[in-house]
């Protein structure tokens, strides 16, 4: 009688398989199987049709095509591919022609590379332009060459028709996949949030061993911050159906939730310094993480086409809490202890309520806000032309574009020079293809990069091995190609260690059905070690010429300050509730965003920075101070906005309407221009005072108390911003060597 699996092996592999699914059905594994499939046909088209040395060009074309195709919105698709191969045809064609006079070759190579790293520039939407136009050279290396008068041109003719035919498979693929990525990379989000909220939950544990750090919840939700921006692109894109309506009302209710589940970190640190709080605070722990269970759900729902279950009610969940417990410990406590609690409890139900409304919309039970749908349309999608702007600002020498770029250049140079005078040379070409694509703009990043790469040839070369001992047909080699190109592209951003394993084994078989190599054994070995050579290199050079994090977190932190004074000027006004138009909420919702991002972009440099030498490391724990009073003003102010907006009928505006305008002018005062506010030295350090007695009914005290709390927080943090500047501005030492750094 056969032997079942134990249902707690079961629950144990359940979470995995989910997973697995879960990566499966999500937006880059089925942009890398589009890629893959392109390549598939275009290469296998060409051979048939013009033989096997055009289909070699061909797919070079394609292969440099591929790293910008990202799901991305119709409009625009064509812009975003169409420099890959206007830039790297010329290049392949000089390559190619040049692969037979090493000088000229590398003549070409170094100026060429500082020109191509200068597309960093542009960012994230230029970086897949700088691999894509070394690909272009480095593989125009790979192409067998015939010395046939016009060989040259006629292979890039080749590459110029692989490149060609694959603009119009990825422009169409793009089109026909539209919908499926608007759903997966909405699920996304939603997962990605679901992490974030079961974080927040965990912060609710009394015991400090236990409960998450403060910095976790930034990186957390810088992760989404950074994540968000292409998801805006691709679904709030001409939101003019029902079902595109639902999935932008969606991407909303996940922005509302971000800021109520920031709101939720707000007087936690009170409250869990006493113990009567416990069980209220175990209670909304449950309540929190029951509301990411739902948000899971919802994501599966999605990625499944299934119709998502109805949300849980929570509110009675709320009613059952020992709030009796928690009014005694008020009578024996100077503060109000049970309204603190409630008040908690409230941003709890919010995020709650939150979930429910997004629930009910995936469901068909509720209607998206049009109105806001077509806000978020009009000003939240990035613009598709490319600016020159980005190039005109890099020509000064402390721009770390520029810096790269010759860092680069000079890498690839010294590369190549050491390929020449290696005694084997069979696949010079991949000690340079290692050095484009280990060597990043920041030392954080180039480790990552680095330490992957190795590992990825090294399972790579196992995983080659044991596939070409077994001798499989040609047809099954030809599938492992298709299917390495897809997991090399699906993961080229997420998980680059899984791009390295792909990439090798797509090396590694591509030479083999070439014959291009001396054997499998060899070709392995000579794998492993240029790619030892090219990542040694890569990691020397990233201290040549170095941008290290300290020179360009000046300007972070002034974004970050002007950010959250143009986000508390707008939040603490109350024209959006008397003007006829939405403007006032426009001007919200953009420095909102400018707020998230802003601090994003200072959590990730911090970030970064861990890794950097010491010699040249800024100090980082006031850098986390300084993260974390900016995190805590935007809730203060997060938390002010949902009173004014959800809790209004129990404010007294009027009364209110003098000291918001007094608390945002003192808040733009200290942040932009450190004007100290005028607060006693209790407020200043947080511990501003509740009367012993409010009403059930009036809001006003608490919301006095809010903007209290929002000036002592922009006072610290304008302090701790004032340290790190001075910090900053002491000259570094000299940067240590790698391997004094190691």
């Amino acid at each position: 009688m056969a032997l079942r699996p134990t249902p707690t092996r079961l629950r144990a592999d359940a979470p995995r398989l989910r997973q697995g699914v879960r990566t499966a059905l999500s937006a880059h594994v089925t942009n890398g199987l589009s890629a893959a499939l392109g390549l598939l046909l275009i290469s296998a088209g060409v051979h048939a049709v013009l033989g096997a040395s055009a289909a070699s060009a061909a797919s070079v074309g394609v292969i440099v095509c591929i790293p910008p195709d990202q799901p991305a919105p119709q409009r625009g698709k064509l812009l975003r591919l169409l420099p890959a191969a206007l830039f790297g045809w010329p290049l392949f064609w000089a390559a190619h022609a040049l692969h037979g006079n090493a000088w000229l070759l590398g003549l070409l190579l170094v100026p060429a590379t500082f020109l191509a790293f200068l597309a960093g520039a542009w960012g994230k939407r230029g970086l897949p332009i700088v691999v894509s136009v070394m690909f272009a050279m480095v593989f125009a290396t790979a192409v067998p060459r015939h010395e046939a008068p016009g060989a040259a041109l006629q292979g890039a003719l080749h590459f110029g028709l692989g490149a060609g035919l694959y603009l119009l498979w990825a422009t169409a693929a793009n089109a026909l996949l539209n919908r499926v990525y608007r759903v997966q990379m909405l699920a996304d989000v939603l997962f990605t949030l679901a992490a974030l909220m079961r974080l927040q939950a965990a912060r609710f544990v009394p015991a400090p061993d236990t409960a998450p750090a403060l910095d976790a919840l930034l990186r957390r939700q810088a992760a989404l911050a950074d994540q968000l921006q292409a998801v805006r692109d691709l679904v709030l894109e001409s939101p003019r159906t029902p079902r595109r309506q639902r999935q932008a009302g969606l991407l909303l209710h996940v922005l509302e939730l971000r800021d109520h589940l920031l709101a939720c970190e707000l007087d936690l640190d009170g409250l869990l310094a006493h113990p009567g709080h416990v069980p209220v605070l175990a209670g909304l722990r449950a309540m929190l993480l029951g509301a990411a269970a739902d948000v899971e759900a919802l994501a599966d729902a999605l990625l499944t086409g299934r119709a998502p279950v109805a949300s849980e009610s929570r509110r009675q969940r709320l009613r059952r809490l020992p709030w009796d417990a928690i009014h005694a410990l008020a009578q024996r406590q100077p503060q109000p202890a049970a309204r603190l609690a409630r008040s908690l409890a409230n941003r709890v139900r919010h995020v709650a309520d939150e979930v429910a409304h997004a629930v009910a919309l995936a469901r068909g039970e509720r209607e998206p806000d049009l109105p806001a749908v077509r806000t978020a349309w009009r000003l939240f999608v990035s613009p598709t032309a490319w600016s020159w702007r980005p190039f005109v600002a890099l020509w000064r020498w402390d721009a770390p574009p520029l810096r790269h770029a010759l860092r680069a250049a000079l890498a690839v140079g010294s590369a190549y020079a050491l390929a020449q005078a290696l005694p084997w040379g069979t696949h010079a070409y991949w000690i340079l293809l290692t050095i484009v694509v280990v060597l990043r703009g920041s030392l954080a990043q180039t480790l990552e990069r680095r330490d992957s790469r190795v590992l990825g040839t090294f399972f790579g070369c196992l995983l080659t091995g044991a596939l070409l001992a077994l001798h499989p047909p040609g047809w099954a080699l030809l599938l492992v190609l298709t299917l390495a190109q897809a997991v090399a592209h699906a993961f080229a951003v997420r998980r680059y260690l899984a791009t390295s394993v792909a990439a090798t084994v797509l090396g590694l078989v591509q030479a083999h059905l070439l014959g291009a190599g001396g054997g499998p054994v060899f070709d392995m070995v000579e794998r492993l070690a240029d790619t030892l050579i090219g990542v040694g290199l890569a990691w020397g050079f990233s201290y040549v010429l170095p941008s290290w994090e300290r020179g360009q977190l000046p300007a972070l932190i002034t974004r970050v300050l002007r950010a959250q004074a143009r986000h508390a000027r707008v939040a603490l006004a109350l024209a959006q509730f008397e003007a006829v138009d939405d403007e006032p909420e426009l001007q919200w919702r953009l420095a909102r965003r400018e707020a998230y991002d802003s601090l994003s972009a200072l959590v990730q440099a911090t970030q970064r920075a861990l890794v950097e030498p010491r010699a040249v490391r800024p100090p980082l724990q006031a850098l986390e101070r300084l993260q974390v009073q900016a995190y805590q003003l935007l809730a203060q102010l997060t938390a002010l906005k949902t009173m004014l907006v959800l809790r209004r009928g129990r404010l007294d505006l009027q009364a209110l309407r003098a000291p918001l305008a007094q608390a945002a002018e003192d808040l733009c005062a200290t942040l932009e221009h450190g004007v100290p506010p005028a607060l006693e030295p209790a407020e200043l350090d947080g511990t501003s005072r509740l009367p012993a007695y409010l009403p059930e009914e009036d809001l006003n005290p608490w919301a006095l108390r809010r903007l209290a709390l929002a000036r002592g927080l922009a006072g610290r943090l304008r302090q701790e911003a004032d340290q790190v500047g001075e910090a900053l501005r002491d000259p570094p030492a000299p940067p240590a060597s790698p391997a004094q750094a190691a």
